[in-house]
């Protein structure tokens, strides 16, 4: 006589009983750790953000962020007003960091809300967007830091997917730290961006009015996303700023 857990039913039921459990399990899991991987989410923007005021824990060579104990301080420090532009219309609000651009990059441009943050750092005046593109294999992103002139005044640029050492390398200081300094409007106020460049006539970036940073090596695509992300999502800031002279 066979036993009942050698039936087919057993065994389906079984199957199903392993998969309402295991299934539970996860969503126990994902629901425990929802608010720990938002407030990640957050820290990680802050510092995203303060990086490119350059408040950050640099060494000679590598990038590094200030830590996520002191990173909710420093923001309330360095931050001194947030605020959002929508269809024209400035409107302050303290939690524009928490604004998903990913979503906001899905609507049409008039129905966009836009960030920006202003810092203050010895003495000087801060402009930090965030930005987003498509690099070679998934979505790249960027915090752009300007002054009211609309001259980079530090980056920090990530990646999704991109390819070790060539494409991922946007996130290294050699090629942040090449866009401090660098014009986003021509020499008759037009904005133009930023190129990243193969045929840059200079590789040692000594002109910042070029509107171009050498391209890093076999990353060509990753580098045309960079460019098409600087030329996009920065270009709708340009009003802003015009006002800001008015």
């Amino acid at each position: 006589m066979s036993k009942k857990t050698d039936s087919n039913v057993y065994t389906v039921l079984f199957a199903i009983g392993m998969v309402i459990v295991v299934g539970a399990l996860l969503a126990f899991t994902a629901a425990s750790l929802k608010p720990a991987i938002a407030k990640n989410a957050e820290l990680e923007k802050q510092q995203n953000i303060l990086y490119a005021m350059g408040v950050n824990e640099n060494d000679e060579s590598t990038a590094q962020f200030v830590s996520t104990d002191v990173a909710p301080e420093l923001f309330k420090k360095y931050i001194s007003k947030q605020i959002v532009i929508q269809n024209g219309k400035v409107t302050e609000d303290d939690q524009a960091y928490l604004i998903d651009i990913k979503k906001e990059k899905a609507k049409e441009i008039s129905e966009r809300r836009l960030p920006l943050f202003i810092g203050e750092k010895d003495g000087k005046t801060y402009y930090i967007a965030p930005i987003r593109g498509k690099g070679l294999w998934d979505a790249i992103w960027a915090y752009i830091a300007m002054d009211e002139n609309m001259v980079i005044q530090g980056a920090y640029f990530d990646h999704k997917g991109e390819t070790p050492g060539l494409g991922a390398n946007i996130k290294e200081r050699f090629f942040m730290d090449d866009f401090i300094g660098e014009h986003l409007l021509d020499a008759n106020g037009n904005f133009k961006g930023v190129d990243i460049s193969k045929s840059n006539a200079d590789p040692t970036n000594q002109d910042k009015t070029d509107n171009e940073v050498d391209a890093i090596a076999g990353a060509t695509i990753t580098g045309n996303g960079v460019s098409a992300m600087i030329k996009n999502d920065l270009s709708l800031y340009v009003p802003y700023f015009k006002n800001l002279k008015k």
